[in-house]
């Protein structure tokens, strides 16, 4: 048979990808020094700003050009009902997109009456850039006027991390050489339907399933326009959801030159138009604050004095000020998140970058999720997944705890829905929803989406990481002990026993990660996290009985918990099938994936990837092919379960088969590649993780962030490269160090100590920073740092076993345990029809 080894599809060696004439590599800034129209989708997302609850997109303040104009509020939401082909019970009845709110960036320019387009202007200077030490995004400009006048033009953009409600901009202009007339039109600008002020569609949405669902009619309902001074606010209602907004918008000015202010208000624009006779060299400096507050319940009217709260506070202070503070909180975020690479300052760079977005995405969105985009596009129609806990909360958890809890206590105030969803489908617990907004299941296509239970264990599996990190008792004792009950209910209840001699734990009819192989039994990752799962949860129990009986007994009661139950998780847990096969020497995906034909990859025409975009998925669900790493994570996130050679025969089976079709694919494969051994494809597939969105690597990148792909990064580096892991209550390291690499340090927080870990190619230093005690242990040797010992050097004999070549040798093999062969083939391919 023709090999389905898929060379062309394995990331190329790493390579800088970006073009450093317009992108400079600076290790603490995003800079561009000219601007293009040929990707403005992607540069609004790299340039927005965000503090997890407010973001704002990288659109000029002028309002031209434009791919999509975009302000989001995280949560807020519209929602229509589901319309299926063909109805079903259980199936998802309504959906929820986020809405792009009314846009408070805009200040539009006027010189001679003649406004500044980027991408006409005759434009002398250009640079924007957005700086991770203080999430401050700035542009500079010289302008040639059509009459022939210099016109300086500097903005800053900036959403507040000390203050969630807040954004504060600026803007600055100056007539260099010759007087002229200069008017600023400072807005609230209403293109919830997705129209600008100039009529021009959003772009177009496409079949992409990644991008948002549309909402055919008017969302924002107006319920106030209000104006007095230089303040202006609007108030809306959405139409179906009954979730309310108010933004508002207060200025200053400070010039030497004679300036008058004008104010209007309408039902989806208000506008402060300050009108100046600048003379040469005395600027104009307008001030803008802006202010966004929303409610599921509360009434315009109370939103509306929380606006002026906020924007009376801000009027007391400075630009100056917010800045330095806005400094401060990203002083110490580094100080806890920095991971740096020695030798490679475009690295560098790439990796600040990504756990910058991390930051935006995650800092300040408290009782709300983390949506798959952050706040910073409407790919996904900001709905949070799985992404969250798997990808996301293992940063948060040892850098950032606080925002890891507030992710972890959103699923917790969503358990009454997932109870609900639970009992629609026929289960007893919970069964969290696949996509949601506002706790219930928004995923209309069940075999890709709401089939995949595992979202269930991966909650159950964050949150018990989290408290073994952190050791957050009080959270573990007052709320998460009920999701890891009713998450093993779910498990106990939806699986089943069979007894061929033995007695069996079967879960069927279930999708794993992989979404190109649905609705099958056995999924081994489903079925390795389901047990995991239900252990934990009986531990936990049983712990609460043994060292807080109070709680144990009020967990008992409020659930109505008995010992009996809890001995069946361990049961189901101890007799969980897992799939082998020991003729090919691999654990399937699933109970019947080795029985399909092999997708070939390597004869796949380049534009028919993504595959979900080019054949329908029943096509795709015939074959051995992954859309994203399934049996690879499973080793990942339960390591401890798996021998060293189960890893590499599973790695070496499954990565010629899988596509890179998902983002979140190729962190997962660079950890366990790095592992066993395959230490070049390791590093290429970090590569290919690093620059995601900066090189737009899947063409998506201007629907928003891929925050779980960032998360990912930071993964790679601390768990691939780094070799950490922390199975159960024990931090080990078994480290990678890339050849190429002077050193790598990061950071890690664990139960009130942080500790900076250093790997060189001969030695690990790790020293305690802050705390009183940490043990970890090397390749099996146990240490310790306290405040008398602080610093442990470890000398590393090598960076672990290497496998020869630099990707697997073979994709599968050829017979079948029945003796029938395995062929590969393309999918509506003919000979000599793709030569």
């Amino acid at each position: 048979m023709r090999s389905p080894h898929h060379d062309a599809h394995i990331p190329p060696p790493p390579v800088d990808p970006l073009d450093r004439s317009r992108f400079p590599v600076d290790e603490w800034r995003l800079v561009e020094t000219f601007p293009s129209r040929d990707d403005l989708g992607q540069m609004e997302t790299l340039f927005s700003v965000a503090n997890g609850y407010l973001g704002m997109r990288g659109n000029p303040e002028e309002g031209r050009d434009s791919f999509a104009h975009g302000t989001f509020v995280n949560g807020f939401h519209e929602t229509w009902p589901i319309r299926h082909a063909e109805e079903a019970y259980g199936f998802a009845r309504v959906g929820q997109t986020i809405v792009n709110v009314p846009d408070t960036k805009v200040m539009k320019l006027y010189v001679d009456d003649e406004p500044i387009n980027l991408s006409m202007a005759d434009l002398q200077a250009y640079e924007r850039s957005l700086d991770f030490r203080d999430g401050v995004l700035r542009r500079h400009l010289l302008w040639r006027t059509p009459s022939g006048k210099t016109v300086r033009i500097d903005t800053t953009r900036m959403v507040s991390m000390t203050d969630r409600h807040l954004a504060v901009m600026t803007m600055d202009v100056t007539m260099e050489d010759q007087a002229a007339p200069v008017v600023i039109s400072s807005q609230i600008l209403n293109r919830q339907d997705g129209e600008d002020e100039y009529h021009v569609r959003s772009a177009a949405q496409g079949l992409d399933p990644r991008r948002a669902e549309g909402v055919e009619r008017r969302v924002l309902e107006p319920q106030m326009n209000w104006t007095k001074g230089l303040r202006a606010m609007l108030g809306y209602r959405t139409v179906e959801s009954g979730m309310t907004l108010t933004v508002g918008i207060d200025h200053v000015v400070e010039t030497e030159n004679e300036c008058e202010p004008l104010i209007m208000s309408e039902e989806d624009v208000a506008k402060v138009i300050f009108r100046a006779q600048a003379e040469p060299g005395k600027p104009i400096r307008l001030v803008k604050y802006a202010s966004y507050h929303s409610s599921k319940t509360v009434p315009v009217r109370e939103l509306i004095d929380r606006v002026r709260r906020t924007l009376d506070r801000a009027m007391e202070s400075t630009p100056a000020r917010f800045m330095e503070q806005q400094r401060d909180w990203y002083d110490e975020f580094w100080v806890n998140s920095d991971v740096v690479v020695g030798g490679d300052p475009a690295v560098q760079q790439a990796i600040r970058w990504n756990l910058f977005s991390l930051a935006q995405a995650s800092a300040r969105s408290q009782t709300y999720g983390i949506p798959a985009k952050g706040v910073s596009g409407t790919g996904y129609s900001g709905h949070y997944f799985w992404d969250t806990e798997i990808y996301v909360l293992p940063f948060l958890t040892y850098t950032f705890p606080d925002a890891a809890r507030n992710a972890l206590r959103f699923r917790y105030l969503m358990l009454d829905a997932a109870r609900r969803r639970a009992e629609v489908m026929s289960t007893r617990g919970a069964l969290f929803p696949w996509r949601t907004i506002n706790g219930e299941e928004a995923s209309a296509f069940y075999a890709a989406g709401t089939a995949q239970y595992h979202i269930d264990a991966d909650i159950a599996y964050a949150l018990n990481r989290y408290v073994g990190a952190t050791g957050d008792i009080e959270f573990l004792l007052k709320e998460g002990v009920d999701v890891l009950v009713e998450t093993a209910r779910m498990w106990a209840d939806l699986g089943f026993w069979t007894d061929n001699g033995s007695a069996t734990f079967h879960i069927h009819a279930v999708t794993g990660p992989d979404e190109y192989t649905t609705v099958v039994n056995d999924n081994l990752f489903t079925n390795v996290m389901a047990r995991y799962n239900l252990r934990r949860a009986a531990e936990t129990v049983a712990t609460l009985a043994s060292i807080w009986p109070d709680s144990y007994d009020r967990l008992t009661r409020r659930l109505d918990l008995t010992e009996d139950e809890v001995e069946e998780w361990l049961r189901c847990a101890d007799a969980m099938v897992i799939p082998y096969d020991d003729h090919i020497g691999v654990n399937p995906q699933d109970a019947h994936f080795l029985d399909r034909e092999v997708w070939d990859l390597a004869a796949t025409p380049p534009d028919n990837f993504p595959l979900m975009l080019s054949y329908h998925p029943l096509v795709i669900y015939r074959f051995q092919v992954l859309k994203q790493a399934d049996v690879v994570l499973a080793m990942f996130l339960q390591g401890d379960y798996f021998t060293s050679e189960q890893k590499l025969a599973n790695f070496e089976y499954y990565d010629p088969i899988t596509t890179g079709d998902s983002t979140l694919s190729s962190v997962v494969q660079s950890i366990i590649a790095a592992e066993v051994g395959y230490q070049e494809l390791a590093l290429r597939y970090f590569y290919s993780s690093l620059f995601v969105d900066l090189a737009d690597r899947h063409g998506n990148t201007s629907d928003g962030v891929h925050v779980a792909s960032g998360g990912g990064v930071w993964m790679a580096l601390v768990y691939g490269f780094g070799g950490m892991r922390d199975h159960g209550s024990d931090l080990t390291f078994d480290p990678r160090l890339p050849a190429d690499w002077e050193s790598l340090t990061f950071r890690l927080q664990r139960r009130g100590s942080r500790t900076r870990v250093r790997l060189t190619a001969d030695m690990m230093e790790f020293a305690l920073e802050e705390g009183t005690y940490e043990e970890f242990s090397v390749r099996g040797e146990v240490f310790e740092i306290d405040n008398e010992h602080p610093v442990v050097r470890v000398p590393l004999a090598d960076q672990g076993p290497l496998t020869p070549g630099p990707v697997p040798p073979q994709a599968v093999i050829g017979v079948r345990r029945d003796g029938s062969h395995i062929t590969a083939s393309v999918p509506g391919a003919w000979p000599g029809a793709l030569d």
